[in-house]
């Protein structure tokens, strides 16, 4: 996004966060609604619903280049409530309209014959995926329940013994860990080596020609 609109995002989430100060889960009122639509008038719509579809594509496409029958979709109702993951970060995360990416995956899956499994992903980023933590659902943490591991920094996840991996491919394997059993996944190979540096993308490399690159290599003979 612009700068302008990144701006108009800053003060909207200050102002969406000092509303919803002490407030329960899922609250709204005529303020809030003002000051969406405030936002709404600086913030293209079609920009958002554009870097949704760009990131999309990629995720289908990279599934049919390489024979990835799943999708596995973490997700909370209100997953944005309440958090708390440094200031900068906040408002990054917040700006991320995951309820119409998830959307849009489900769509694209259907349509490729792609399976897209949806699961509640609580206490994920909390529990250590290395030490093969129990996972609660939400609401069903057992009094003395505690994670072996812990997240030592923004990004960086350290195990019962010490192993730093990163931290979103621990709370990603974890979520995969949720649908294991039933879905009969076999996650042996998912060991330290493969959660310490995962693959980053950029909405400028997730260009229209490069999406074009993926689709074509999925039609390119085996060697």
């Amino acid at each position: 996004m612009g700068k302008r609109s990144n701006l108009v995002w800053q003060w909207y989430n200050k102002q969406v966060a000092k509303i919803k100060t002490e407030k329960p889960q899922g609250y709204w009122d005529e303020e809030l609604a003002k000051i969406t639509e405030k936002r709404d008038c600086f913030v293209p719509r079609n920009q958002m619903r554009d870097n949704i579809n760009k990131a999309t594509r990629f995720i289908i496409n990279w599934c049919l280049a390489n024979n990835i029958a799943n999708i596995v979709f973490g997700w909370n109702p209100f997953n944005k409530d309440g958090i708390n993951i440094g200031h900068k970060n906040n408002q990054e995360f917040v700006q991320i309209p995951t309820a119409k990416l998830k959307e849009r995956v489900s769509q694209l899956s259907q349509q490729y014959g792609i399976n897209f499994i949806e699961t509640e992903e609580s206490y994920t980023s909390q529990a250590s995926f290395l030490d093969d933590d129990f996972l609660p659902k939400y609401g069903e943490k057992p009094e003395r329940w505690k994670a072996s591991g812990k997240r030592v920094k923004r990004g960086l996840y350290c195990s019962s013994n010490g192993s730093l991996i990163n931290a979103d491919c621990n709370g990603s394997a974890n979520i995969i860990r949720k649908v294991s059993a039933q879905l009969n996944f076999d996650l042996t190979k998912a060991c330290r080596a493969v959660l310490t540096l995962p693959k980053r993308y950029f909405w400028d490399s997730l260009s229209k020609q490069y999406r074009k690159d993926c689709e074509a290599a999925r039609f390119q003979p085996a060697a």
